[in-house]
Formats: structure tokens, C-alpha cells, sequence
């Protein structure tokens, strides 16, 4: 095959779903915006809640801001990708807004927690399953999520006690993901991401896809 047969062996590809998931302190949603802020052809996938908005989240961008009684109604309807209840709230994927995207090139980056992969995982849906890349993000120890949280200063002794709790639990699934990123500097985190995003968009069985 000579170099000027290769493009014509590839194919508009479909987008890559990148599953990025982590303890709470981790530093997932400022990788995230900066992930989105400099990739123009990376998607957030936005998710529903049953949460209050936290000042300065506007509905529609940041998250869908749903009542209990809405959520309810998509989970009957089998309109979730993923669903979990965390930290005593209730957070979903649409399926529907993941998979078009998908369809039409673009990459999405999800920002879930280990529940919601675990169901992401386990998605029967062929565009899901070819496309997943799943990354956890964690800092090297306990001591320096608890230290992250507390420098936030954004939740109640309580609320703190459950975040730390969950993050504990959560770190120990590291090993069921493809890659693994332990928190450093942002930059070196952003670097780390990067790369994984890079490599797998250039991986010949995507670009024929």
C-alpha cells in the first residue's frame, strides 16, 4: 500500500466515549474544563440530577436539573445510559444525547462515578461497548483527598464525613479501569489525559471504523 492509498482506507470514524471517573477531590471537573476549553472536538456529556444548582451552575450546561418524580419517569422509560445515587442524590446519563454524538464523530468524555461505570460497562448497546475508553483519576493516598476537600471548604462536617467515606470505597476500584492517572501537578494530570485521548484516536481500528 503506498502512502497515497492511505486515505482513502479511512472512513469518517465514529467518537470515542472517554469515561473519566474518581473520588470526590480527585481534580476531575477542573481537568475536565480544561480538557474541553482546548479540544474542539470533545464533548461534555451532561448529566441529570436531583441536586439543588450550587451557585453558579446554570441548568442545561452544567448539569439537567431534574425532581425526583422526573428522574423516576426517564428510569421507567429505560432513557439512562448509567444511574446511581450518590452521596444521597440521584445522577444519570441520557443515552440518547451520548450515542448521537457519537454517531456523528464526535468524542464525549463522561464524568461519572464507579457505579455509573460499572453500568456503562455493561451497556449492550454496540455503540457504547466499541467506543469506551474508561480512565480513573485518584491522588496517591486518603491524606491527600481529605486535604482537598477540606481546602474547598464547600460542604457541612457531615457532608465531608460521607464525601470521605465514598472516596475510600471508590479508590479501591482503580484496577478496573484501562488507564489510571494519580494526581499530581494539573498540568501533569492534563498531560496524562492528553496523551490517552491522542493514543486513542489514532489507533488504525478507530480510523476504519
Amino acid at each position: 500500500m503506498s502512502a497515497e492509498d492511505l486515505p482513502e482506507t479511512q472512513r469518517p470514524r465514529r467518537g470515542i466515549l472517554f469515561l473519566l471517573s474518581g473520588p470526590a477531590g480527585s481534580g476531575k471537573s477542573t481537568l475536565l474544563r480544561r480538557a474541553l476549553n482546548e479540544d474542539n472536538n470533545l464533548a461534555f456529556s451532561i448529566s441529570c440530577t436531583t441536586r439543588s444548582p450550587r451557585e453558579g451552575e446554570t441548568d442545561g450546561k452544567h448539569y439537567h436539573f431534574l425532581s425526583d418524580e422526573e428522574f423516576s419517569e426517564k428510569i421507567e422509560n429505560n432513557e439512562f445510559l448509567e444511574h446511581a445515587k450518590v452521596h444521597n442524590w440521584r445522577y444519570g446519563t441520557l443515552a440518547k444525547t451520548v450515542i448521537d454524538l457519537l454517531d456523528d464523530g464526535k468524542d464525549v468524555i463522561m464524568d461519572i462515578d464507579v457505579q455509573g461505570a460499572d453500568q456503562v460497562r455493561d451497556s449492550e448497546n454496540s455503540v457504547i461497548s466499541d467506543t469506551l475508553v474508561d480512565i480513573f483519576l485518584t491522588t496517591a493516598d486518603t491524606a491527600e483527598l481529605e486535604k482537598r476537600l477540606l481546602g474547598r471548604g464547600s460542604e457541612d462536617e457531615d457532608t465531608f464525613q460521607l464525601r470521605m467515606r465514598t472516596a475510600v470505597a471508590e479508590i479501591k476500584r482503580w484496577r478496573d479501569y484501562t488507564y489510571c492517572i494519580v494526581s499530581g501537578e494539573h498540568d501533569e494530570d492534563f498531560r496524562a489525559l492528553s496523551s490517552i485521548i491522542s493514543t486513542e484516536r489514532l489507533r488504525v481500528s478507530r480510523m476504519m471504523s
